[in-house]
């Protein structure tokens, strides 16, 4: 097998949409982005959360019951009813201020002239996103992340994705083909 169902995930701005994204183009298998299930669409965007359970029951509807996928995103201290379904989580590690450094350019491509950066919510998002790596910050964390990815039960594979993307692209299928192999 060369392909299953594997979950990209990591920091805002470490990558795990770009990544997905090559990866499922790679294995030709659908890909799929949290944002697009945990946010209900609005203008501007990410301001409401979808409930969990519809979330959940869209995500069902459209990709889950699939024998292959690719999902980026978190699905920390919600989505444990993916997690059952999951052959393997690649998680994405990349310095700080590289990070931040795309997500800026990321945030000012996607919005351009629009992007006004006295917009609290902007910074409110880029304050949220530096807080990543902070060991005490209560919310979405490297360290969160990290004691939620070491009560998995199937492989995990860390990766830094200052990589480029084929590279990552090739280091994954080769991993996750050993990893099936094992099976």
């Amino acid at each position: 097998m060369n392909q299953g169902r594997v979950l990209i995930t990591g920091a805002s701005g470490s990558g795990t949409t770009t990544l997905g994204r090559a990866l499922a183009n790679e294995w030709s298998v659908p890909h799929a982005d949290v944002d697009d299930y945990y946010w209900i669409p609005t203008s501007p965007p990410f301001v409401t959360k979808r409930p969990v359970e519809e979330r959940l029951a869209l995500m069902q509807a459209l990709f889950l019951p699939r024998d292959a996928w690719v999902l980026s995103g978190s699905i920390v201290s919600w989505g444990e009813s993916i997690v059952e379904k999951l052959d393997a989580v690649v998680f994405l590690t990349i310095d700080p201020y590289i990070r931040m450094d795309r997500l800026t350019h990321r945030e000012r491509r996607r919005y351009g002239e629009a992007l006004n950066l006295e917009n609290d919510a902007h910074n409110a998002f880029i304050e949220w996103a530096r807080s990543y790596d902070d060991p005490d910050f209560t919310g979405r964390s490297r360290a969160s992340h990290e004691r939620w990815l070491a009560e998995l039960t199937c492989p995990v594979l860390t990766v830094n994705s200052t990589e480029l993307v084929p590279s990552l692209c090739r280091t994954i299928t080769a991993w996750f083909h050993q990893q099936s192999n094992r099976s």
